[in-house]
């Protein structure tokens, strides 16, 4: 596995992964799958803000494949909170539970100390179990956690805030 800066070619990857999530997950709170201009204006304005997109590229099967990707970005648009950012980490269905993740966000974090920032937040749902403890293993805390804050799927979402301070 391969952790690269994200560029155009990695787009229909990073859209599979993207609205599976949106299908048939609450680790993102969209209910209507998107389309590729939508993700590559993402991409663009990811880049035009100077964050990151991190892609882990299977290259095992002769072709680069994208298996998960990570990014961060704005928290609060205030100026006052230039220096916090929140992150994301998806990976592939089919490449769950191969440390893909923990890769993806060692890469990040290291990212954003480079860059300057000094808090990183991770919006959890708050049964997204896997996402708290990997949040954990890097040293993320819950500071807070908002009850029925989101619905999807027709019940309500709990929303837990961790923090990593840089």
């Amino acid at each position: 596995m391969v952790i690269r800066d994200a560029h155009a070619d990695d787009l229909p990857g990073i859209l599979e992964i993207h609205n599976e999530a949106v299908r048939n997950t609450t680790a993102i709170w969209d209910e209507e799958p998107v389309d590729i201009d939508d993700r590559r204006a993402w991409l663009d304005g990811r880049e035009r803000a100077g964050f990151p997109v991190l892609v882990a590229v299977d290259t095992s099967v002769g072709v680069d494949r994208v298996a998960g990707y990570a990014t961060y970005g704005v928290w609060r648009a205030k100026s006052g909170y230039r220096h916090t950012v929140e992150n994301s980490v998806y990976v592939h269905v089919d490449h769950h539970r191969k440390g893909i993740a923990s890769q993806l966000m060692a890469a990040l974090i290291e990212r954003a100390r480079a860059g300057g920032i000094h808090v990183m937040v991770a919006s959890i749902e708050s049964t997204n179990t896997t996402s708290i403890a990997l949040h954990e293993r890097f040293g993320f805390r819950t500071v807070g956690v908002m009850p029925e804050v989101g619905v999807k799927f027709g019940r309500w979402l709990d929303l837990t805030f961790m923090q990593l301070t840089l």
